[in-house]
């Protein structure tokens, strides 16, 4: 089996610079759309089975377009949610930028995993929605030939794809410059686990 793992579309909240990580607000860009088409035709030829979707706009607007295009079905779950940041939603001025850094940072660099913003998730409180949910699939599809796309965020990914990927670390995805919009990571299970084959287009070594 596969997991294919992309990013949904630019959005409105990243022109506006805003934290929007809840609910149906800030669409996609005409911009966003026509990457999320393009990644649409990137997947032609891979065959994909079923799509997973995040609950926050950008990515189910993302996720129905690939959907119409590929002509399968979709599910909406919340363990691909980007990660909550409490009373920072909604916010974009410098210091909330600043604290969300700070955050990140906490997470990335410095393992202080029980750090949140205040009303928000923990790293730990991410990781008990994400890595049960990917492990649930690799029981579902192990040994078969599906080949399954979620559809997430770059923060998300930042933080959760090096606990399920067998080849990858932070400090991969730092060099690899993060997550572009409608990114895509391919992996694939093995005896080993869930191996990265290509990050946007590049050969992984595995």
């Amino acid at each position: 089996m596969k997991i294919f793992f992309a990013r949904h579309g630019e959005s409105q909240a990243n022109i506006l610079h805003e934290i929007s990580n809840r609910g149906l607000k800030h669409p996609l860009t005409p911009k966003g759309r026509e990457q999320v088409y393009r990644l649409a035709e990137k997947l032609q030829n891979h065959s994909i089975s079923h799509i997973y979707s995040s609950p926050v706009l950008r990515a189910i607007e993302t996720t129905v377009i690939l959907a119409h295009q590929l002509g399968i079905d979709y599910e909406v779950t919340d363990a691909l949610r980007e990660y909550d940041l409490g009373t920072l939603e909604g916010k974009g001025d410098e210091r909330t930028w600043k604290l969300w850094r700070q955050l990140f940072d906490d997470w990335t660099k410095y393992r202080h995993w029980q750090r949140h913003a205040p009303g928000g998730e923990s790293f730990y409180d991410v990781k008990n929605r994400f890595v049960p949910f990917i492990d649930r699939l690799i029981q579902q599809y192990r040994g078969t030939e599906t080949n399954l796309l979620c559809i997430g965020h770059g923060g998300l990914y930042w933080i959760m794809l090096p606990l399920v990927l067998t080849n990858i670390d932070t400090g991969f995805i730092l060099k690899n410059q993060s997550f572009e919009y409608a990114s895509l990571i391919i992996s694939e299970l093995t005896p080993e686990g869930l191996v990265c084959l290509e990050w946007n287009g590049v050969e992984v070594s595995t």
